[in-house]
């Protein structure tokens, strides 16, 4: 079998990847990745981003600050936080999960017995924890050898539990911040329903109300993309989930509103870190095992 049979993508000299999931049941994906030169685009999840560093220095940007992390650190993105990701000097090597709020919700309800209401959040997007990195990267690595892996799954678990417990919070119903009415709402509102369909400025200035210079900076202060990059994002992240279910990519290239497959793999790449090819792969080995 070749490389690109397990799910690994090569992206250039000394660079791979290899894309994953853990227990059907109750989906956690995942990333393992060497990069060297691959930089990704400014873009959003659905999910949590977690992870830790295993040698090198990645550095990224997010809510406009300059952040970097090498072994030992954790990194904690929340869903729809706008973040890039470039290696630093000689590149990095790193390993990545991307839990949902529901993942995470029902890790910490388990431990505490009981369902809890509200909503996970990480306050710091990097934080010290060495002890903490050496457990996720044991037990993402077990996942990734083994395949599906009661070991690993247990490892992961508890490794979600502590983290919460000491680097994370839930905010209680009715805390988080209310959406902000307004023209920037409005055309991430009509995006959102028409993401697959060509969308032009003047109609979508014309649904927000405002003039598009001004919606451009507008909502690039808002939410640190213009119109066509979250345009570009919100298409990725429906792309994934159709290619998560196995579906054809030129046909997930139509569906999700790109010129073609290429467009949809240059798009993807540059926002996932695979082709849709290696994360459908990963996929597939999940539900194999």
């Amino acid at each position: 079998m070749s490389r690109n049979d397990f799910g690994l993508d090569q992206l250039g000299a000394g660079e791979a990847t290899n894309f994953f999931s853990v227990s059907p049941a109750a989906p956690l994906e995942c990333l393992s990745a060497r990069f060297r030169q691959h930089a990704y685009a400014p873009h959003t999840h659905d999910s949590f981003v977690v992870g830790t560093i295993i040698s090198g220095c990645e550095t990224f940007m997010i809510d406009g600050s300059r952040c970097y992390a090498g072994p030992g650190d954790l990194c904690l993105v929340s869903p729809a936080v706008v973040h890039d990701g470039r290696p630093a000097a000689d590149g990095y090597a790193y390993r990545i999960t991307y839990p949902t709020t529901d993942y995470l919700l029902d890790v910490t309800s388990d431990a505490a017995g009981r369902r809890l209401p509200g909503t996970p959040s990480f306050p710091d997007p990097i934080v010290r924890d060495p002890e903490l990195a050496r457990v996720f990267a044991a037990g993402h690595r077990l996942a990734e050898e083994r395949g599906e892996s009661l070991e690993a799954d247990e490892f992961l678990l508890q490794f979600f539990v502590r983290l919460l417990l000491r680097h994370g919070r839930i905010a209680g119903p009715g805390t988080a911040a209310p959406g902000e009415p307004g023209p920037v709402s409005r055309a991430m509102d009509y995006l959102d329903a028409h993401f697959a369909e060509m969308v032009d400025l003047v109609t979508l200035a014309g649904i927000a109300g405002i003039p598009r210079t001004r919606l451009i900076r507008a909502f690039n202060r808002q939410t640190g993309l213009t119109p066509h990059a979250w345009l570009t994002d919100r298409r990725v992240r429906h792309a994934r989930a159709m290619l998560a279910t196995g579906a054809p990519p030129a046909a997930v290239a139509a569906a999700c509103g790109f010129y073609d497959q290429s467009h949809l793999n240059r798009a993807f790449k540059a926002r996932v870190g695979v082709a849709p090819g290696a994360f459908q792969a990963g996929h597939r080995r999940s539900r194999a095992h």
